[in-house]
């Protein structure tokens, strides 16, 4: 068994800042819930001068993403830097070589998800993508591993802003008891922003 997963950080601006405060704040509580360490040992930014308040090591910041995608110690690849390219030729390089990614780069999945997962099957790795579906409401993991034995045809996401992003589902397309939990919401968002 290790006795520590290392992590490399692909990106360090509000998300993956907040991604790091997280995995510093709760480091025992990961540790007691993991069995083993998890260290954040390499992150790539921009810029390496720029002060991000937070306390880093020295030696963990680097100007290479590659760097962090080919080296062997490093188990984990967390790509938070948007956009698709470099992020996804950093993505596929990182499973080539064995490394577990995470990401919250929606725009890259919706447009190469298919591919990137088809990689990470045949590398026998695992894609997080937690943070990049529902505002990081935890609805994949549910959907994998708890309504598994489910058959879900559909999800109809229900909030101000979807009407801008996605048709609005009639009543007649919804299941009987979303209808009726959404039908007084419905009427009282007539006048939403548009985007």
């Amino acid at each position: 068994m290790k006795q520590r997963i290392s992590v490399g950080m692909i990106g360090l601006g509000t998300v993956g800042s907040g991604a790091l405060r997280i995995l510093q704040e709760n480091a025992d509580l990961i540790r007691h819930r993991v069995g083993v360490p998890i260290e954040v040992t390499k992150i790539a930014v921009r810029d390496l001068k720029r002060d991000r308040g937070l306390k880093l090591p020295q030696g963990v910041l680097t100007d290479n993403p590659a760097g962090i995608v080919e080296d062997p110690n490093i188990d984990i690849v967390v790509e938070l830097i948007g956009g698709y390219e470099p992020a996804k030729d950093l993505i596929l390089r990182a499973i080539a070589r064995g490394k577990h990614v995470v990401t919250a780069n929606k725009a890259l999945l919706a447009v190469h998800g298919p591919e990137i997962h088809e990689a990470a099957r045949r590398a026998s790795v695992s894609i997080g993508f937690e943070g990049s579906v529902g505002g990081g409401i935890p609805v994949i993991k549910a959907l994998r591993e708890a309504l598994a034995g489910n058959r879900i045809l559909s999800i109809y996401v229900k909030n101000a802003r979807s009407p801008t992003c996605l048709p609005r589902p009639s009543a007649r397309d919804m299941p009987k008891p979303i209808r009726r939990s959404t039908s007084a919401a419905s009427t009282r968002h007539t006048n939403l922003p548009s985007s």
